[in-house]
């Protein structure tokens, strides 16, 4: 016969039993679902890219020749063509514009250059050299990206402000900050520096995400600057901070801005108008206005 302390140590120990072997047995579920996830990210990591380097590729030793697109055409697929004969240089040291419609062809200017793909037809060249025949690494190395849609890993703002190049010392991040006008926000953080942005930077506003970002491509120092206008989204005040940290980030660098905005690029040293995958005029502002109705049309828009 069991006593009363017996019975209610044998009850408690039944209660204390439930939950873990509830867990236990949903382990096969879970275990079922981790091995569906991980394959498709194995899978992922080990399929071959489409675009690889040439055997005879070279490494890009600076940009003293600027960048050209030579005839490209390029389409997705089977669809139409994303740009169609695209044809002008970009010199060395200068910023660039391009302006249009949305399916323009902006973006994909930026990813031939950046070799995520191929063009079907012509070449695009930094210092006269197709970027096809320019190891990878070594072409992105020399690129420095700052996009609309910003990522940041959930964790420090060191850390993710360190993402642009890994060997950089505390000195060097802290004063990429004050160059991208961020430094002031991170020291009134409880824990500065070391404040967790949260998955995605959610524990930061937009402004505060794109200057993160903007500290990261000042701490990469890349000569070639790609901007995928990095202020559409945002509010007056945090615009004007975003302004002048992108100001600073693009002295003596050869940039390329995709304007929505057409405020913030007046002062480039050339816009480049692109309609339904051409270009149809490049020149200043102020040519564009007298010569082209569709900048004018995008302008007064």
């Amino acid at each position: 016969d069991l006593g009363a302390a017996h019975f209610l140590a044998l009850q408690a120990g039944l209660v204390l039993l439930y939950p873990p072997a509830k867990t236990l047995s949903r382990l096969h579920i879970l275990m079922q679902k981790c091995l569906a996830a991980t394959t498709k990210v194995f899978e992922m990591m080990e399929r071959e890219p489409a675009i690889k380097d040439a055997a005879d590729a070279v490494e890009l030793d600076g940009v003293q020749g600027g960048i050209a697109f030579e005839k490209v055409s390029f389409a997705y697929g089977k669809r139409a063509d994303a740009v169609t004969d695209v044809d002008f240089s970009i010199e060395q040291g200068k910023s660039y514009a391009l302006v249009g419609q949305s399916g323009a062809g902006k973006s994909t200017l930026f990813s031939l250059l950046l070799r995520f793909y191929e063009p079907r037809e012509g070449r695009v060249t930094v210092n006269g050299i197709d970027v096809r025949k320019i190891k990878q690494h070594s072409l992105r190395d020399h690129i420095g990206v700052v996009n609309q849609d910003i990522f940041l890993f959930h964790d420090s703002i060191y850390e993710n402000i360190r993402y642009g190049r890994l060997d950089a010392t505390r000195e060097e991040i802290e004063n990429a900050a004050r160059l991208a006008h961020a430094h002031d926000f991170i020291t009134e953080q409880d824990k500065g520096y070391d404040t967790k942005v949260g998955d995605k930077g959610c524990q930061l506003s937009g402004g505060q995400q794109q200057r993160i970002s903007i500290a990261r491509a000042i701490l990469r120092d890349a000569p070639i600057l790609l901007l995928d206008e990095a202020t559409s989204a945002l509010d007056s005040e945090a615009e004007k901070h975003i302004q002048a940290a992108l100001e600073e980030l693009s002295k003596g660098k050869t940039t390329i801005a995709i304007a929505h905005r057409l405020s913030t690029i007046l002062n480039a040293d050339q816009i480049v108008v692109m309609d339904k995958g051409r270009v149809c005029e490049v020149g200043t502002h102020a040519k564009l206005m007298e010569t082209s109705d569709i900048y004018r049309r995008l302008y007064i828009m």
